[in-house]
């Protein structure tokens, strides 16, 4: 019985390391083929890749038009192996005298209804000849849902306006864009569970499969196999067509083509593309198709499984050589980066040390996940940025909310800023694992369907910790047959059915958000998710950094809450803690800013750039005259020119005003709020800081 107790346990060890094992070696396969579906390749352009493929591996020409090929053997029988690199993406079509970019599509592109709209307020990768730049394309602000109630078409490529953070055509030209160059959504290679996802998954699996082949020179019994990478199948598959056309008449022909529901295998008369001209007149006695299984074809989040690339990988391996094995996947080329932030980029006479430092510390924030009641990662983030002497006097209530509260006794200036962040939460999980999402706030759901997913896990609770709270890849679903702009619902997949999501510790009422980079563009602007309100939060620590807590004359207290989006809840408590000894308070905030492109210039115009904003009537509050004045006049004894103006939405402050504390918002110009390409100006950041410090050193008179 003992020994063979021991032999169980070891078998045991032994299951638990083979699994292990099992999934480093899925995890690795994933990650070579989702380098597949990212890298850029757009039609037209596939050099950028094929550079690249031919740097990394050895062996492989191209022809002249471009394709990529490798021949395996030699002799007769010939065959061709072939898929299609090339990806769906746009070109600059003009750039207008504001500085922003109009865009069409390179070819037809996808058949998908909702592709043109996938890339409406989203960061985009402009692929200039000196690099790649990141821009944001527009998107109607989520706080003037009023003004858009109507606006029910599906979005098309007519009605997108890339901002690249310009403010005029000579910014555009000094960035390095010009006409014609592609434009593609910019985001990572993105797998998760079992799955791959992103623009021509199928297709560019089926390339990782044709290269994986040659490099372990698979060939038929005997004869030779030319393995082609081809390009501009978007126009008709003629990159095809030419690679063929340049051979002698092959024997066969094995296209690999692009994603679709149902994988299929069979020998055809031709594809239907122009390429047929060449494919069918050339005496081929064998024309085989093979199309690989993906989920939601032709969408920007088309998903493909492992198990499906595998079956595309041994029906290609068995129409070759039924006798050669699988061969291992291999990882594409690196895509470039996105270009350096030079220093020559912020201007000479500009305080380039002060405008990294706040950069610096909006990386950390904007693109970390805290949707309402969910705020962890930021408060973890901003208590470790303070200075010593706060850190000792920083307080926490049950809801999450963080102060510090300096200065002699008195009534209190009461500053606020909110940790959260619009996003969905985890209402219920489907047996198969859809998950079905609660919105949180008012979040542009065009902008987070048929995204990147993530599912925040939230063990942390500890201020002194500072960890990035790990989160569950996966893909906002996206509607196969839209009817209008508008989803009905939004539901989110990350690859596993419901136990094996509870298994991973989810549960419900989880936050839900999608994927984000914050990146500088041009000299000034900064572009992430979430600026509503990490701008504020970062504008609110830097202005702590800078008093000299012993001066002050006022009674002082710097506030980051819980729960302001949807509600206000967190300030609402903040409010009943301290409303009754609070002489004012500071809504640090979004100026929500028609200085888009999309809306209407009769209200809420301040342009980027020109400095904060005395935040002065909103939907549910105002500055009295009394205090605008005097905010004003504090402005302008610090030496900061503030813009003035109206602007929709609702402030933390707000919830003071009925406890007889004065609400006036203090705030820097934003467009596209509450979607993933909220932008800023660098410059108005700086100025708001300043204004914050000025503010909480005023004397505060009555």
């Amino acid at each position: 019985m003992k020994s063979s107790r021991k032999r169980l346990l070891v078998s045991s060890s032994m299951f638990a390391l083979l699994f292990s094992g099992g999934l480093l070696a899925q995890e690795s396969e994933l990650a070579a083929l989702s380098s597949w579906v990212a890298i850029d390749a757009p039609t037209g352009h596939e050099h950028l890749a094929i550079e690249k493929i031919q740097i990394e591996y050895t062996g492989w020409d191209h022809d002249s038009y471009g394709n990529l090929f490798k021949v395996v053997g030699r002799g007769e029988p010939q065959r061709v192996v072939a898929c299609a690199l090339d990806s769906y993406s746009y070109a600059v079509s003009q750039i207008t005298d504001a500085g922003y970019l109009r865009l069409h599509r390179i070819g037809s592109g996808s058949s998908h209804p909702l592709w043109d709209q996938a890339h409406e307020g989203q960061q985009l990768r402009i692929l200039t000849r000196s690099g790649p730049v990141v821009g944001v394309t527009a998107v109607a602000n989520g706080h003037f849902a009023a003004q858009h109630r109507n606006e029910t078409a599906i979005i098309t490529q007519n009605d997108l306006w890339l901002d690249v953070g310009a403010e005029s055509a000579a910014e555009v030209a000094d960035m390095g864009i010009a006409l014609l160059d592609p434009v593609l959504r910019h985001f990572p290679a993105w797998s998760y569970t079992n799955e791959v996802a992103g623009p021509r998954a199928g297709a560019r699996v089926g390339c990782a499969a044709l290269l994986a082949a040659a490099e372990a020179g698979v060939n038929g019994r005997s004869g030779s196999t030319k393995y082609l990478i081809s390009v501009q199948q978007v126009f008709g598959w003629i990159g095809l067509g030419a690679g063929v056309s340049s051979d002698a008449t092959p024997d066969e022909i094995i296209v690999l083509g692009v994603g679709s529901t149902d994988f299929d295998n069979r020998i055809v008369d031709g594809l239907e593309t122009r390429a047929d001209v060449v494919l069918t007149s050339n005496g081929t006695t064998e024309m085989r198709l093979i199309t690989p299984a993906v989920a939601d074809a032709d969408a920007l989040m088309e998903r493909m499984s492992l198990a499906s690339a595998n079956q595309l990988l041994d029906a290609m391996v068995a129409a070759i050589n039924p006798d050669a094995v699988r061969p291992s996947w291999l990882a594409a080329p690196k895509q470039a980066a996105v270009l350096n932030n030079e220093l020559s980029r912020w201007g000479a006479s500009q305080n380039t040390g002060r405008m990294m430092e706040i950069e610096g510390l909006l990386d950390q924030v904007a693109q970390r996940s805290a949707v309402p009641g969910h705020e962890g990662p930021i408060r973890n983030a901003i208590y470790n940025a303070m200075p010593e002497w706060a850190k000792e006097i920083t307080q926490t209530d049950e809801m999450g909310n963080m102060w510090v509260e300096v200065g002699p006794v008195g009534q209190a200036t009461v500053f606020l800023a909110h940790m959260d962040e619009v996003g969905y939460e985890v209402e219920s999980i489907d047996r198969s694992g859809m998950v079905n999402l609660t919105r949180l706030g008012g979040v542009v759901e065009t902008a987070w369907e048929g995204q990147p997913a993530l599912l925040q896990l939230d063990p942390f609770t500890n201020i002194e910790s500072q960890p990035q709270a790990p989160s569950l890849r996966g893909v906002f679903n996206t509607r196969s047959k839209p009817l209008q702009k508008q989803p009905g619902a939004v539901r989110a997949w990350f690859g596993m059915n419901r136990v094996q999501l509870e298994a991973a510790g989810v549960r419900e009422g989880m936050g839900v958000t999608g994927y984000k980079e914050g990146h500088r563009m041009g000299a000034f602007r900064y572009s992430s998710r979430s600026l509503d309100d990490r701008v504020g939060t970062t504008s609110l620590l830097f202005a702590l950094r800078q008093i000299d807590p012993d001066a002050l004359q006022n009674k002082v207290v710097f506030t980051w809450t819980v729960r302001e989006e949807g509600g206000l809840r967190g300030a609402a408590a903040m409010a009943e803690r301290l409303g009754s000894r609070t002489r004012r308070v500071y809504s640090i905030d979004t100026f929500v800013s028609s200085d888009t492109p999309l809306e209407s210039p009769h209200f809420a115009f301040v342009p980027l750039g020109s400095g904060p904003v005395l935040r002065s009537i909103e939907n549910a509050s105002m500055a009295t005259p009394s205090e605008f004045d005097r905010n004003r006049g504090i402005a302008e004894a610090a030496g900061i020119e503030a813009q003035i103006g109206l602007t929709q939405g609702s402030t933390d402050g707000t919830t003071f005003t009925i406890y007889g504390a004065p609400n006036a918002g203090l705030s820097w110009p934003g467009r596209y709020s509450h979607s993933p390409a909220e932008i800023a100006d660098l410059r108005d950041v700086a100025e708001l800081i300043d204004l914050i410090q000025a503010m909480a050193e005023a004397p505060q008179g009555f």
